[in-house]
């Protein structure tokens, strides 16, 4: 069983020889003809994956009281441009936007909203859901498309569907791992030539044995510093949040997700959604070699419980009956709790600003 971008990988690696795990990567998400982004629906319960604004209101609902605190330890500008990269359905904007527009009349009055979204596709279910906001949203391929003004970003689950680079530990050192054909014409991982800048493995990489692997993700780091840029020209705040570790260490998380289940990455090539685990603390390098400050990194449920979720969802269910209650009582559990299938310990959240603010509910650290 193949699929045709399955097919088409194949002839690349005929013709020209085995390819990266980056190249893979970026095939299997953005192929012109084949990719995942460009043929599939991936969000919510029709899709591969739900993603947590899909999950329950009050996800987005806090992200907007984190929004809206920013603005206000930035001084209350007017004129902010607000900022959502990768908007999914635009599900977690339409939830931020209704908390600004009653905790910040303000900045909700004076902002304009702006959607980095490359699918044509997306854009039209983005449309669809922020129709209320119609006239104060606009939509970028890029950042350099954003008019000049103090930006407030908020980015879930961006990082991990950036391609990564991955290196195996062999006798000779670390190499590249590829992705080639075996003796059957199928897709199968091995090993290149090219190496790893030994400066870039963790201190215990001459103990771990061989066979391990090793990721770094220098696409991930470019977004970072075009964000770095874009704050150090106008100031303002990036919230991410996304699965992964806030420590750098060894480890395969590469991972392909089809139809709400784990599939083998290299099974369905374009036809199940491919991401990797966030590496927090060498984004958070990146952030602070570009020139910005760290507020901190969280697992999401700390985040979203300094923010106050379970008040909001105490309130939202308040006189609701008990059903009602139940579910927004698993939303919050699946959100914020701990343990197989909830997002509060595997999901992280870092912000990075400038000029240098505190933020709650990251601790300042001096």
């Amino acid at each position: 069983m193949t699929t045709a971008l399955g097919e088409k990988i194949k002839a690349i690696i005929q013709a020209n020889g085995p390819i990266s795990v980056t190249d893979y990567f970026s095939l299997c998400l953005a192929d012109p003809e084949y990719g995942y982004y460009k043929t599939k629906e991936p969000f919510g319960s029709s899709g591969d994956f739900v993603t947590a604004p899909e999950v329950s209101q009050l996800f987005g609902e806090m992200i907007g009281v984190f929004i809206v605190h920013a603005w206000q330890r930035h001084g209350t500008p007017s004129d902010v441009k607000l900022v959502e990269i990768g908007p999914g359905r635009g599900t977690m904007m339409s939830d931020m936007l209704r908390v600004i527009e009653r905790l910040a009349p303000p900045l909700f009055e004076t902002m304009t909203v702006h959607l980095v979204e490359t699918s044509p596709r997306l854009r039209e279910v983005q449309a669809e859901t922020l129709a209320a906001h119609q006239g104060r949203i606009s939509w970028h391929d890029g950042f350099d498309e954003i008019p000049p003004g103090l930006t407030l970003i908020a980015a879930n689950e961006l990082f991990d569907a950036i391609p990564i680079r991955q290196f195996v530990k062999t006798a000779t050192g670390f190499r590249e791992r590829m992705v080639g054909l075996d003796v059957d014409d199928e897709l199968s991982f091995g090993t290149g030539v090219a190496g790893i800048d030994p400066q870039l493995l963790p201190e215990q990489a001459a103990t771990v044995p061989l066979g391990t692997l090793f990721e770094i993700a220098p696409a991930r780091e470019s977004v970072m510093v075009a964000i770095a840029d874009r704050l150090k020209a106008f100031g303002g705040t990036a919230l991410a949040l996304d699965y992964g570790h806030l420590i750098t260490g060894f480890g395969d998380t590469l991972q392909a997700v089809r139809m709400h289940e784990f599939d083998p990455p290299l099974a369905h090539p374009g036809e199940a959604d491919l991401t990797s685990h966030v590496d927090f603390q060498a984004l958070g390098e990146t952030a602070v070699a570009a020139g910005l400050h760290v507020n901190g990194q969280l697992h999401q449920g700390d985040f979203l419980v300094g923010l106050g979720i379970l008040e909001r969802a105490a309130a939202l269910g308040r006189d609701r009956e008990p059903r009602t209650q139940q579910i927004i009582q698993a939303a919050v559990d699946r959100l914020a709790g701990e343990g197989e299938g909830k997002m509060g310990e595997l999901f992280k959240v870092m912000a990075v600003s400038h000029p240098a603010i505190d933020l709650m509910p990251f601790r300042s650290v001096d």
